[in-house]
């Protein structure tokens, strides 16, 4: 909000398009760029550690290595909770760009679905 030369305050055109382009429409894209890019990495790192997975079992196979269940859980549970931390950073992150945070988040989610 502004203030005139009269005292008066001026309101913001919510439907102007230059309101719109920074507030809602910039951060909504921002966040459907980092969402397709979060989608996309965590689609690249399943693939990879499930190469990782398969190789420990055919090595285990062939008796070059032992991994028992118990360390293959662990390592899947941290792996996970490395996601969802991840995950929850960008979108606090994408929040903060505007000042009610819904159209970054908003903008990461359907990116995240698109992706």
């Amino acid at each position: 909000m502004t203030q005139n030369i009269n005292n008066t305050v001026s309101v913001p055109d919510i439907f102007s398009s230059t309101f719109l382009v920074g507030n809602v429409g910039a951060p909504f894209v921002i966040g459907m760029a980092v969402g397709y890019f979060a989608k996309k990495m965590v689609r690249t790192a399943l693939f990879l550690g499930g190469a990782a997975v398969v190789l420990l079992f055919a090595s285990e196979y062939y008796g070059i290595t032992e991994i028992s269940d118990a360390q293959l859980q662990y390592a899947a549970t941290a792996a996970t909770d490395v996601a969802k931390s991840s995950g929850n950073f960008l979108v606090k992150r994408l929040s903060s760009i505007t000042s009610k945070g819904v159209s970054g988040a908003a903008g990461f989610f359907v990116g995240f679905k698109v992706g």
